[in-house]
Parts: C-alpha cells; sequence; structure tokens
C-alpha cells in the first residue's frame, strides 16, 4: 500500500493529517487505554482492530455523504500520532457535518484537542464551504463538554438516553455552530481561531 503525506490543516502545533500504517502502534496505544475509551463506543481495543481501521482510513477520503472519516492529529514537529479527530458527513443533508475527537492521555491538559479542533473547524468552513458542524457528548464527559464550548460551539440540546453504550443507555448533549456565527463572531470567515 502506498503511503500519501496528505495534510488538510495545521495549527500551531498540530498536523491533521490522512493515517499511516507508521501510525498503527500509537492508535493502538491510546485506543486500548481504558481511560481514553472511557465515554467512547468501544472498549478493550485490539492491535488487529487498529490495524484494519488505519489501513481503511487510508483509502478513505474526507466528505463523502453518509460517511465518516478520521484524521490523524500529529505534532507537526515530529509527526508523532497523539490522537484523532473524525468528520461524518451526513448522508440526507451534507452541508451538515458532525465531528468527534480522541486524544492521547499523555497529550490530553496540553490544549492539543481545542487546537485541533479549531484546525478542523477551519477546514470544514473554508475548504469545504460547511454551513453547520455538530457534535454530541455523553453529558458526564466534563472535558469533551469544556473543549466543545470553548471552541465556541453551543448546546442546543439534552437527548435522553439518546444511545446505548457498553450495556446501558446514554444522555448526550447536542452542540453545533454555524459558519455565520464564526463570520460575525471573527469578522472574517477565514479565521475560525
Amino acid at each position: 500500500m502506498k503511503e500519501t503525506n496528505q495534510v488538510f490543516a495545521t495549527t500551531n502545533r498540530l498536523t491533521l493529517r490522512r493515517f499511516h500504517v507508521s501510525d498503527i502502534e500509537s492508535f493502538h496505544l491510546y485506543r486500548a487505554d481504558p481511560e481514553v475509551a472511557k465515554f467512547q463506543s468501544w472498549q478493550d481495543y485490539q492491535y488487529h482492530e487498529a490495524e484494519a481501521f488505519v489501513k481503511n482510513q487510508s483509502t478513505h477520503h474526507p466528505d463523502l455523504p453518509g460517511t465518516w472519516f478520521q484524521f490523524a492529529i500529529a505534532l507537526t514537529e515530529t509527526n508523532q500520532l497523539i490522537g484523532d479527530c473524525a468528520l461524518h458527513t451526513l448522508l440526507d443533508e451534507p452541508r451538515i457535518v458532525e465531528i468527534g475527537f480522541t486524544l492521547s492521555k499523555d497529550h490530553q491538559g496540553k490544549g492539543y484537542a481545542s487546537e485541533a479542533v479549531h484546525g478542523l473547524l477551519h477546514y470544514i468552513f473554508k475548504t469545504l464551504g460547511k454551513h453547520k458542524v455538530i457534535a454530541f457528548s455523553d453529558v458526564r464527559n466534563d472535558k469533551s463538554i469544556a473543549l466543545l464550548e470553548r471552541v465556541g460551539m453551543r448546546r442546543e440540546g439534552h437527548l435522553m438516553q439518546n444511545y446505548m453504550c457498553k450495556g446501558q443507555w446514554v444522555d448526550e448533549y447536542q452542540y453545533a455552530i454555524l459558519k455565520s456565527e464564526v463570520h460575525r463572531r471573527d469578522g472574517s470567515a477565514d479565521s475560525i481561531t
């Protein structure tokens, strides 16, 4: 499999790029961490799952309606994988996309997640020209909620027992931001951060 160094967005410290086969071990390490997986849909993440996921993502493209695309979050200086963020282009309304994010425990608390989401929002609004970005968070996930609010997303709803996760029904908050809100806040459609 030929690897491509396709970069989708850059920030001061991070690069949002396509996954590489060389990311498999790092990806598996943080996905297998129970603390990282606490509010995620997976548990007991296995190496073969990481291998299949990374190989699969290396052939996908962002912004195909009805699909998810994972961006590798890498430190710009070293190209070390520290997390990933997701883009789900809605099938019925592709001008609206959903995002998600996961960060290695070793790199949490340093502002990387906020920086990655800012970079992703810039890519979504500036490059893809989307109208609205939504995100969902388990109501117990205080860190995720704080991040979504820090990047300017507003809470649009509290969805009761919205999905089954690890054997229990989970409540979620739904967050959103419009391209026009970013434009008003920053004075420029080009500026997200």
